[in-house]
């Protein structure tokens, strides 16, 4: 039987904020990081960036964080069909914090939430039976509704054949067994706790726990006789995490020593933060089981996928990517705090990042300097003309993928603001308009902490004049700068697009845009975006590729800017262009705008006129790429 996908978790969803700050108190926390969260979520999410198929069940509120958790499950892959809107409650929140290497406090925001109104009607008998294993975690056992949810979907899979398996995940306060602020709390003995997993562990394949969490199931503290106590009422295979010591597995008896059973290699890492690291573990062991690799593999997998968890903020985003897993598991550690490896952290981010932009359409509205001296200009006017050039650009993109817009904060705001949550791709500039040496603009502050207050979707651009032949202390002052917003850009989340122009600066030839790249790459500057001139041979195309991808294989690819060429020119430019993949699109502003804007300031056209001659022209482009695009594939 064909089956579309690989696991399905099911229970706790919500919204983490986490603490920004590292090494206080939850009560001193200035500002918090806000990710998905919630074990099945999570786990869901880190087996979507192994390549599994995943979906999770589950509810959320009918407000701004259900939003944000069925949006960003949608961004990292997972199959929402089974994430029910529930009009009546709020999605659940969790503080956490980073106190020290031993101490992680959180609180749980649950009181009568969302996904803990889960119900039998909530399981979908067809997602179940389209799946190869069905994940339940501890939790959702703890309520007779939930429980009974839980119960429905497991002997629904048992019954298609598939996997069951089980996080016990046991959080006393969620269980009623501890209070509010026990949250970090991760075991308080409790006999109903333990009859009511005792009575359901016989229905799984596979059941993972820590030392803690087997105590529980098995109503000991003495490891070895929870363990057996376990495997007295259940045939499956039994994980145990060991913190720094790794994991074993068990498929029949319990030995007299936890070291004498079947183990994968471990990871000397350096504790950073330990929540969401046993769900790490678990994407990566379900990334093994289910492809029945040896148990030394499969450990592998989830012991690296963990150690990343420990070294990383958050939980899902900690988690890596197959390619990232692999190249781990390859190369090894070579620094035991991860997310301090510059090398490893590329690979992540660049591995992870979300959004499929294979094609680029983008009118380019960013202009500060060109509009503030055209005749009639006034800020309140420059911004209200903006705002007319996002109009003509959503007519264009009429809820289609593939479009974007670059546009300021200074002049254009209200447009810039207005664009969000649209579906266009948005880049935004820091440069000083004509700036060389390269200066950025004064909003983004010295230590460019004017990033934090910028929308998440909003893409860092910057723009530099220079030329291969400028001197030493000229590209070493530009590259600091760009490093400086590079950095900053990342710290913050934003991707960076780095547009370069020589031929303002001196002669280029088919080899100046090549060893521009080059140099920024030795810089250490690894831009999401490149945004090129138009390159009028094959051959300077190959020559820039080619420096790309001899340093960065997953940049997101390039964008052809216009310089204001007519459109005629613009046409020969991407007919070059568009035969290499590697060139997703377009950047262009002034051959769509420049003298609408001049007859709109000085009155000669009015809103409507100039909305649709710009998007008469922003369309005609897209077509004349969608085209030499089309040409290519047809040619190749």
């Amino acid at each position: 039987m064909t089956r579309n996908l690989d696991v399905i978790t099911i229970g706790r969803s919500s919204v983490d904020l986490y603490g920004a700050q590292v090494g206080g108190r939850l009560e001193d926390m200035g500002s918090f990081r806000k990710y998905i969260g919630g074990s099945p979520t999570n786990i869901a999410c880190g087996a979507a960036r192994l390549g599994l198929r995943s979906a999770v069940i589950t509810r959320v509120g009918d407000e701004h964080m259900g939003r944000f958790i069925r949006e960003q499950l949608g961004r990292e892959g997972v199959d929402t069909r089974g994430v029910i809107t529930d009009p009546e409650r709020l999605t659940a929140l969790v503080l956490l914090g980073i106190r020290d290497e031993n101490q992680f406090p959180l609180i749980f925001y649950r009181e009568n939430c969302a996904d803990m109104a889960l119900d039998e009607g909530d399981i979908d008998a067809a997602l179940i039976a389209d799946a190869r294993c069905v994940v339940a975690t501890g939790t959702h056992l703890s309520h007779p509704n939930t429980a009974a949810a839980v119960m429905k979907a497991l002997d629904l899979a048992r019954r298609a054949g598939a996997r069951t398996a089980l996080d016990i995940d046991y959080r006393p306060n969620l269980w009623g067994v501890a209070g509010h602020g026990d949250g970090e709390s991760r075991f308080v003995e409790s006999r109903a706790v333990t009859e009511k997993l005792l009575s359901t562990l016989g229905l799984f394949d596979l059941i993972v726990g820590t030392e803690e969490e087997f105590h529980i199931a098995g109503g000991s503290t003495d490891t070895i006789e929870a363990l057996r106590a376990v495997r007295s009422v259940s045939d499956a295979i039994l994980v145990c995490k060991r913190g720094a010591l790794g994991a074993v597995a068990m498929e029949g008896d319990i030995p007299d020593d936890l070291d004498d059973a079947q183990a994968g290699p471990g990871f000397p890492i350096e504790v950073f933060n330990v929540l969401g690291a046993g769900d790490g573990f678990f994407a990566g062991l379900l990334r093994g089981w289910l492809d029945d690799e040896p148990w030394s593999v499969t450990l592998g997998y989830a012991n690296a996928c963990g150690a990343f968890a420990v070294s990383r903020h958050g939980c899902t985003p900690a988690y890596p990517s197959l390619e990232e897993l692999r190249f781990f598991l390859k190369r090894g550690v070579r620094r035991p705090d991860l997310r301090n490896d510059v090398e490893l952290e590329q690979l992540h981010w660049a591995t992870n990042r979300k959004g499929d932009w294979s094609t680029m359409r983008v009118f380019a509205f960013d202009h500060r300097m060109q509009i503030e001296q055209m005749d009639g200009y006034s800020l309140e006017k420059a911004g209200l003309f903006k705002e007319l050039c996002l109009k003509a650009a959503l007519a264009v993109q009429n809820g289609r993928p593939g479009y974007g817009i670059l546009c300021d904060n200074r002049i254009g705001r209200k447009a810039l603001h207005a664009a969000a949550g649209t579906g266009l791709w948005v880049g935004r500039p820091c440069e000083w308009p004509g700036s060389r040496p390269l200066e950025l603009e004064p909003e983004l502050g010295l230590d460019c902490g004017g990033l934090e207050e910028w929308a998440r979707d909003n893409v860092v651009k910057v723009l530099c004049f220079c030329h291969s032949t400028d001197t030493p202390e000229t590209r070493a002052r530009q590259e600091e700068t760009i490093k400086r917003l590079y950095l900053a850009s990342r710290r913050n989340g934003l991707e960076f697009l780095l547009e370069i122009i020589p031929s303002k600066v001196a002669e280029v030839d088919e080899g100046t845009t090549a060893a521009l790249i080059r140099q920024f790459y030795q810089a250490g500057i690894y831009p999401d975006w490149w945004k090129l001139e138009p390159m009028t041979t094959p051959q300077a195309w190959k020559n820039a590729i080619a420096a790309i991808e001899e340093y960065d294989r997953h940049t997101r690819g390039i964008l052809v800017l216009g310089l204001e060429a007519p459109e005629d020119q613009l046409a020969a430019s991407f007919r070059v262009a568009a035969s290499f993949d590697l060139v997703k699109g377009f950047a262009v502003g002034r051959t769509i705008f420049g003298d609408v804007a001049r007859r709109w300031f000085s009155g000669d056209t009015n809103d409507d006129e100039a909305i649709g001659e710009m998007g008469r022209r922003y369309g005609r482009l897209c077509e004349i790429w969608d085209a030499a695009r089309h040409s290519s594939e047809e040619a190749a």
